[in-house]
């Protein structure tokens, strides 16, 4: 609005400007004595001609300026072509990568470099190439050409650092992190990636400082960091005691019980750590607690050692434990195994029959054997049971690579993950038949 009214006031000035030129016409006379040239002229056509010549003279300028600049202008657009090109073909290589093409992804790497002179996202894209041809040295050798330029410090370290810990070569890794570090400290990535080697090299009050970074920065959801950060407090607790530091090792115990009352090795230190303590009846507690959640043959152990009395007491006390979760395998299980050593026989059969029922692990079919030698002096069928007890036991598995563990660690042995290991049956494992339940056949 305000622009048309502008345009308007323009427009009416000129026209009274117009109309008072054309009331008031004047005369001008120009003499030109060298030339003998007299000029005669009313001041409005003066004044059209003075503006005809001005607008001339500005066409004139304003061609002389175009064709000045206009090889420049030429080799700027043959500039601007080349790098959409180039461009083009580093995002074609790109997708490449993703589709798992290395051949077009080389091609496009080396047009982009002729394009663009071998910018950053170039040695990297050439990088990735080489990676997936498994040419791991070309690939080493474009992240640390990628070292010697400012802009791509931080990527061609982390290129390095990923071959690194695919290599598992944790101590370079971890050095070429601190690196990254110094360039990046707000990045949530690295300090992860510090938190994991520092896990893999067993320094965990530096790796729990890494972690907490890392939780600073968003890197890592808050109860996935609780998770992390109980995991490590065991370690550091088992650290503790072995240095035999016995309070510092039960309060990082605790701690670690506390974050994640779900882990079984958490509860299982609290408890033998109070015990040693002369605090029976909190670890008591403590296992009680625990066994609702995570029920696991440890827990049961140390359950055991705290119950005062003789194998009948035992069994009275795993009863109490067996009654906060029911109908899990390990509950039958460790009832089961008291039942057996206080020679109640029909107890142990009952509970070793609900456990069969649940699943016929390798454990289950040990114990009726023991079950058929001790009571009746079978071993007939004794054999027949331990010939059966191929299934896999629950075992300390990694959820990664599959690995066993014969004990518990926050970082699987075999391939350093962390936090991976579960107590359980293989995946694929499934529930055993209801025929498990019967005593086999004797040969």
């Amino acid at each position: 609005m305000l622009r048309v009214l502008w345009y308007f006031v323009k427009v009416g000035v000129a026209v009274a400007i117009a109309v008072w030129l054309a009331q008031h016409p004047g005369r001008v006379v120009i003499d030109l004595d060298w030339w003998e040239l007299r000029i005669e002229t009313s001041v409005g056509v003066l004044a059209v001609a003075t503006l005809l010549m001005l607008a001339a003279a500005a066409l004139i300028y304003r061609s002389w300026r175009s064709l000045r600049r206009a090889p420049g202008e030429l080799r700027a657009s043959r500039r601007g072509r080349r790098r959409a090109a180039g461009y083009q073909a580093l995002t074609q290589g790109m997708v490449a990568v993703a589709a798992g093409d290395p051949q077009e992804a080389r091609r496009q790497a080396r047009k982009a470099g002729g394009l663009l002179g071998e910018p950053p996202l170039t040695l990297l894209l050439s990088a990735q190439a080489a990676q997936l041809t498994g040419e791991e040295r070309a690939a080493r050798g474009y992240f640390e050409a990628m070292l010697e330029r400012p802009e791509t410090e931080f990527l061609g370290l982390r290129g390095l650092i990923v071959q690194a810990m695919r290599g598992g070569a944790v101590a370079p890794a971890l050095a070429l992190a601190r690196r990254a570090r110094e360039l990046r400290p707000r990045s949530a990535w690295v300090h992860d990636v510090l938190f994991r080697l520092l896990s893999r090299a067993g320094d965990w009050r530096l790796a729990q400082a890494a972690l907490d970074a890392s939780a600073a920065h968003d890197g890592v959801a808050r109860r996935e960091a609780d998770r992390r950060r109980a995991a490590l407090l065991v370690e550091r607790s088992r650290a503790s005691e072995a240095a035999e530091h016995e309070e510092e090792a039960l309060q990082q115990a605790r701690k670690a019980y506390a974050l994640d009352p779900a882990l079984a090795p958490a509860a299982a230190q609290t408890a033998r750590l109070l015990a040693r303590a002369g605090k029976a009846r909190r670890a008591l507690k403590t296992v009680e607690g625990a066994w609702p959640t995570c029920p696991h043959p440890d827990l049961a152990a140390v359950y055991g050692e705290l119950v005062a009395g003789d194998s009948l007491a035992r069994v009275k006390a795993l009863e109490k434990l067996y009654e906060t979760n029911p109908g899990h395998l390990e509950s039958h299980i460790a009832l089961a195994e008291a039942a057996l050593d206080a020679k109640l026989w029909g107890e142990a059969r009952n509970h070793l029959q609900s456990a069969a029922r649940i699943r016929a692990s390798g454990r289950v079919c040990r114990l009726m054997a023991r079950l058929e030698e001790s009571e009746n002096g079978d071993a007939a069928a004794a054999r027949a049971w331990l010939d059966r007890a191929g299934e896999p036991d629950e075992a300390w598995r990694c959820a990664d690579c599959g690995a066993l563990a014969a004990r518990w660690g926050a970082v699987c042995g075999h391939c350093g993950a962390f936090g991976s290991l579960a107590w359980g049956p293989p995946a694929d494992a499934a529930p055993s038949p209801t025929p498990a339940l019967e005593a086999p056949a004797e040969a």
